[in-house]
């Protein structure tokens, strides 16, 4: 099966079992995308429209969207392995990937796993899970229900203090993409099953051997993923490019759509461009890696700890 341009309705494909709602714009080279919790096919057409001179493939998610929801959860290896399979299905055996948020850590983990599909990765607002720093709180409370996607008026109240960036700045922007949300919202088991994935899952042990070339986005105002993160994972990867959005908040890649695309376009046409001064990268390598790999550390130590039987004192005589 092979589809090179689709200027018309989705396509639904039975991967593994599940159906998958896919959208395919554009002619060019092809760009896999991967939306973050929850999110749906709709939520990519700002970063669309700016990049229209590729072939773009996006999917709903098992759980999200029109796709179905699994019966069970699935882990981030297992979406990727699907990914794979909807990949190959399609015809399209090696691809550019962007990656955003829950999206970045199925990019990581396809990059690693199924490298064959993977030419170049873009990993935007996302971390490496497991050992990385923690959002906001208020953020990861509000992130850890998907009532944004039922509630407009929830998302108007909700959105400044999640997502911060352009959205905070200017609510106004919201009304453009409340639709897409609000009309195609993810359901409740399914996007439990994605917080389950994302909760036990983590890149660190593997990311030094990803050999694609990798440019990260990362947001300065996002609350959800914080900006460090953005760095230690750069520096985990080798050769990885870090750029950091001024003003960036976790949906940096709608809201400064235009922004991103030249970002974005720039990378896969190979066109080095420095994103900061290279002696800030090369100052701060050492201390993040010494840090992501301290936090690490500390979560194996815990998960042994937890897994070691307690023991009971001998009896006294």
């Amino acid at each position: 099966m092979r589809w090179r341009t689709t200027p018309g309705p989705d396509h639904y494909l039975v991967v593994g079992g599940l159906r998958l709602r896919v959208r395919i714009r554009g002619k060019g080279r092809p760009i896999l995308l991967l939306m973050g919790l929850g999110g749906n096919v709709e939520m990519w057409e700002p970063l669309v429209d700016e990049i229209a001179d590729s072939l773009t493939i996006a999917f709903d998610a098992p759980g999200t969207g029109e796709s179905d929801v699994p019966r069970w959860p699935l882990s981030i290896r297992a979406l990727a392995s699907v990914t794979a399979q909807l990949l190959d299905q399609l015809g399209h055996p090696r691809v550019d990937v962007v990656g955003v948020s829950y999206g970045g850590a199925v990019a990581q983990e396809l990059a690693y796993r199924h490298s064959e599909h993977v030419r170049r990765l873009v990993l935007a607002a996302t971390s490496y899970g497991i050992g990385s720093v923690p959002g906001k709180p208020m953020a990861l409370a509000i992130l850890s229900t998907p009532h944004r996607y039922y509630s407009g008026a929830h998302l108007k109240a909700v959105a400044p203090r999640l997502y911060g960036g352009q959205i905070a700045r200017q609510p106004e922007l919201l009304e453009r993409h409340s639709y897409s949300r609000l009309g195609h919202a993810p359901s409740l088991r399914g996007y439990l099953w994605q917080l389950a994935a994302i909760a036990r899952w983590s890149s660190m042990p593997y990311l030094h051997r990803i050999r694609q070339p990798v440019l990260v986005l990362a947001g300065d105002d996002d609350p959800i993923i914080r900006v460090v993160n953005g760095r230690i994972l750069a520096s985990l990867i080798p050769g990885a490019r870090l750029h950091v959005v001024r003003g960036g908040g976790h949906l940096f890649l709608i809201d400064q759509a235009t922004e991103s695309a030249a970002l974005i376009r720039e990378f896969l046409k190979g066109v080095e461009q420095p994103d900061q001064p290279s002696s800030e990268i090369e100052m701060s390598r050492h201390h993040l890696q010494a840090l992501g790999l301290q936090r690490l550390s500390a979560w194996r130590r815990r998960r042994t700890h937890e897994a070691m039987p307690a023991r009971t004192p001998p009896e006294k005589p």
